[in-house]
């Protein structure tokens, strides 16, 4: 009896064997010889660019001014360009600072004043005085205010003449000393810095 159920064990091991080899090769034949398809899509990706620029006019921010009194006035030129290869903008800001911290800059009503006017075209300098005429309409940009007032100015109007056919901005800024600015202005002096900050268009499906 002991070897009968020691054949009777065998046979079954062999049976199990067999089944389980001959299920790994269906599984393995199921795997076999699949149905594939492969296709791409090629993207390209450029960014764009915002450049602005300044050139010089017949009297820029290079030159210095002394001996001012109440009631003078300086009058600069600065042209802005979009370069040709650039995105729309979506504004220009000016900001304005100073390295020096006196009643030039702190007087709000007595101090320094700006304004700044638009000419269609470019603008020159009359003859025989620091005066600069415009041929075509003026547009004013800002209001006179105090000089370091209304810092980030949005500009408008300078963005759509940058963002137009001509992609040119001719602005004249004229900087007054009231005429009630008293003798506690004697003697002073300060650096002014006018700063034209481009902004990139309003984002949008490409």
């Amino acid at each position: 009896m002991k070897l009968l159920a020691s054949k009777s064990a065998a046979v079954k091991i062999l049976a199990s064997a067999a089944l389980v080899g001959g299920a790994a090769s269906v599984a393995g034949l199921g795997t076999f010889g699949a149905f594939t398809s492969t296709t791409t899509a090629n993207q390209s990706v450029a960014t764009g660019k915002v450049v602005l620029s300044t050139t010089s006019g017949p009297q820029d921010f290079g030159l210095a001014v002394s001996n001012m009194v109440p009631g003078d006035t300086i009058q600069r030129t600065v042209t802005l360009t979009r370069s040709s290869d650039t995105e729309a903008f979506g504004a220009i800001k000016l900001t304005s600072t100073s390295d020096t911290s006196n009643l030039l800059t702190t007087d709000a009503t007595n101090g320094l004043q700006v304004k700044v006017e638009e000419c269609p075209t470019a603008w020159v300098k009359a003859a025989n005085t620091n005066d600069l005429t415009c041929s075509g309409q003026v547009d004013t940009v800002v209001t006179q205010r105090a000089v370091l007032a209304g810092t980030g100015s949005d500009l408008a109007k300078v963005t759509s003449s940058l963002n137009g056919a001509g992609k040119t901005s001719n602005l004249k800024v004229t900087l007054t000393l009231p005429t009630d600015a008293g003798n506690a202005f004697q003697g002073l002096s300060t650096n002014l810095k006018f700063t034209f900050d481009a902004t990139q268009r309003a984002a949008k499906a490409l």
